[in-house]
């Protein structure tokens, strides 16, 4: 047996169903769950019509590296949505599909970490928690970058000491972050960039909540078009990943892609090549049907914006630190009990189900930045999203 197993933390709904265990919840109200990530809009019609019309493709092996078309549409849609030249991203080398990012972002670890260096892995904290089980099973220690309020949502960079950088092989990003909505600037962008080439690690950014946005004409800025406006015109030592299941609604469809550095592009193919995870045929012609169309991804973002609009005014003044993210689909309030209490007694009382932030975060030098706070995810329709609101609104007062 793999030793490392045993370095893993338990996953935060394991710890969230625990939490739970014993609670009986008000028969009277049905149940709201806002504590998964998972889009609950319903998946555009056209994208499960493509799965349907091309299972005949399932009588092929697919390619590890996907078809050309695929790639194709993915570096088209990278130099549009990311305002790049035509041809800076090539399809043959910047760009490699995946099933998903969470496969994607735990296997990259996998193969860019030398374990006989006494690697660093870097995370913001709090974080998904893939980033740290991949480094821990790629043989490196995590390396938690506190993100809090005082310090603008973003990983503090300063609080890292030059021996750590050099030590650091890779750096986790999550832009728009899960949980806080924040969307990493030009500027920092620009000092992790500098760190990078300096001590020569890899960046890592994932992108999965990048087209959820509630200002139309303030899409986040993302990886790519940092790395190319610093000079990085083969975005070298950075990989973006994003996936169709927050933009198109398809979190079943388990398709997203890798890009970035042709060099770390083709390390992960090799590695993948091996790993045997290539998309399936149906899959990947549904994939393109969705790189090619951005009008239901407004429409989505549309939806999302009458869910804040219906929850915020309802939680205003009813929790510390209620506010609409950058980007992304969750709320990030803190909890005038602690957190764990916080979402149990709200399970208890109202029947709706948030994730306390302790789950998502690591304690690290005597502070845990996801303590005290909770993730509201905001992911069904907004009648239920206001209906949950007035409940934690009622349980708030009766505390």
């Amino acid at each position: 047996m793999n030793p490392d197993l045993e370095r893993l933390h338990p996953y935060p709904f394991e710890r969230l169903a625990a939490l739970k265990a014993g609670v009986a919840p008000p028969a009277g109200l049905d149940p709201i769950l806002l504590s998964v990530g998972e889009p609950r809009h319903p998946t555009p019609a056209f994208i499960a019509e493509a799965v349907i019309e091309h299972l005949h493709g399932l009588a092929r092996y697919p390619l590890t590296r996907g078809d050309a078309d695929l790639r194709a549409a993915i570096a088209v849609w990278l130099v549009r949505r990311h305002g790049l030249p035509a041809e800076s991203v090539d399809p043959e080398r910047h760009v490699l599909p995946v099933n998903g990012t969470r496969e994607a972002l735990f296997a990259v670890a996998q193969a860019l970490v030398d374990r006989t260096a006494r690697p660093l892995v870097m995370m913001p904290n709090p974080f998904y928690q893939i980033y740290e089980g991949a480094a821990l099973l790629a043989g490196a220690e995590p390396r938690y970058l506190s993100t809090t309020a005082e310090g603008g949502w973003l990983p503090d960079l300063d609080a890292v000491p030059a021996r750590e950088w050099m030590r650091c092989q890779l750096v986790y990003v999550c832009s728009p972050g899960n949980p806080t909505g924040r969307v990493a600037p030009a500027d920092w962008w620009a000092r992790l960039l500098a760190l990078a080439e300096r001590h020569g690690f890899a960046i890592v950014s994932d992108e999965c909540y990048s087209e959820i946005y509630l200002d139309e004409a303030r899409p986040p800025l993302g990886l790519l078009a940092a790395a190319y406006a610093s000079g990085r015109t083969g975005f070298e030592g950075c990989l973006v990943m994003n996936s169709l299941s927050k933009r198109s609604n398809a979190p079943g469809l388990r398709s997203g892609f890798v890009a970035g550095d042709a060099r770390l592009v083709a390390a992960f193919l090799r590695y993948r090549t091996y790993h045997g995870c290539a998309m399936p045929p149906p899959a990947q012609a549904a994939s393109i049907a969705a790189w090619r169309d951005e009008a239901h991804v407004r429409e989505n973002r549309r939806r999302y914006r009458e869910s804040f609009e219906a929850v915020l005014p309802i939680l205003d003044g009813v929790l510390e630190d209620v506010r609409a993210p950058e980007g992304g689909f969750y709320l990030w309030p803190r909890t005038p009990i602690p957190d764990t209490e916080f979402a149990r007694g709200l399970y208890a009382a109202q029947n709706v189900t948030v994730l306390p932030g302790s789950f998502l975060s690591r304690a690290d030098g005597g502070f845990d930045p996801g303590a005290g706070r909770v993730r509201i995810a905001l992911v069904g329709g907004a009648e239920e999203c206001a209906e949950a609101a007035r409940r934690i609104r009622a349980y708030v007062e009766s505390l």
